[in-house]
């Protein structure tokens, strides 16, 4: 069995800038009297919206797949499982079910992203002006026979401005290709832009802009003793 050294950490932190309004769907809401038909997800103790890393991972692997040709299925609806040392997918972002892999340990980590200190406080601020910061966007179809709107439905969404931490972790083991999986991770951020975050993108949801600053952490061994020395790069 193969032994996976882990030599360094790459970081890519810093912000996520909501270009429009941005909607990362809840799953199920207690629907009040006069509440949105989909809420946005919230930390269930401050009630403050956030993005989660499963979702920008995801979206991040499933447009990197549509530029490199890796998907499979019906539509190219199944994610890459191939699990080759060679494929820049498997190797950064795991094999999807595929256990048998050649390509090791799942290499990125992308934290949940919460508001910025300084859109934190302008969120409060605006709480206590208004009573709500975030924006309940109506919808519905036209019925194009009759020309009349059908199936009225409130979405909520971040508003447009809003910032996010951005915090992606990706692990350097031994034998890998540092500069081609740095590129990978920044293409990936790259091809989110040009798509969207989220729910209901082809509506005008979920634009988004990256601004991240990398570094980089080196991982000695001396025995018991592990040494992270910190790197800018």
């Amino acid at each position: 069995m193969c032994a996976w050294r882990l030599e360094k950490i790459v970081s890519f932190k810093g912000t996520i800038e909501c270009v429009t309004g941005i909607s990362i769907k809840s799953g199920a809401n207690d629907l009040g009297i006069g509440g949105a038909d989909s809420e946005v997800i919230k930390n269930p103790l401050t009630r403050e919206p956030y993005l989660p890393g499963s979702s920008l991972k995801g979206k991040m692997r499933s447009q990197l797949e549509l530029a490199y040709g890796k998907t499979s299925g019906d539509n190219g609806a199944n994610p890459c499982g191939c699990g080759k040392r060679e494929c820049p997918i498997c190797t950064i972002f795991g094999a999807h079910s595929n256990t048998k892999v050649a390509c090791g340990p799942t290499r990125i980590l992308v934290r949940d992203s919460v508001f910025t200190e300084v859109f934190r406080q302008k969120f409060y601020e605006h709480i206590l002006e208004s009573g709500n910061a975030l924006e309940v966007k109506a919808e519905n179809i036209i019925d194009r026979s009759s020309g009349k709107a059908k199936n009225p439905r409130s979405m909520e969404r971040v508003p447009a401005g809003a910032e996010f931490t951005l915090d992606i972790q990706l692990q350097i083991f031994e034998g890998d290709n540092e500069t081609d999986m740095v590129e990978t991770v920044k293409n990936g951020l790259a091809l989110v832009e040009q798509s969207y975050l989220g729910n209901s993108g082809s509506r005008g949801y979920g634009q988004v802009k990256f601004h991240y600053e990398i570094s980089e952490k080196s991982v000695a061994v001396d025995g018991k003793k592990i040494t992270i020395t910190n790197k800018e790069v």
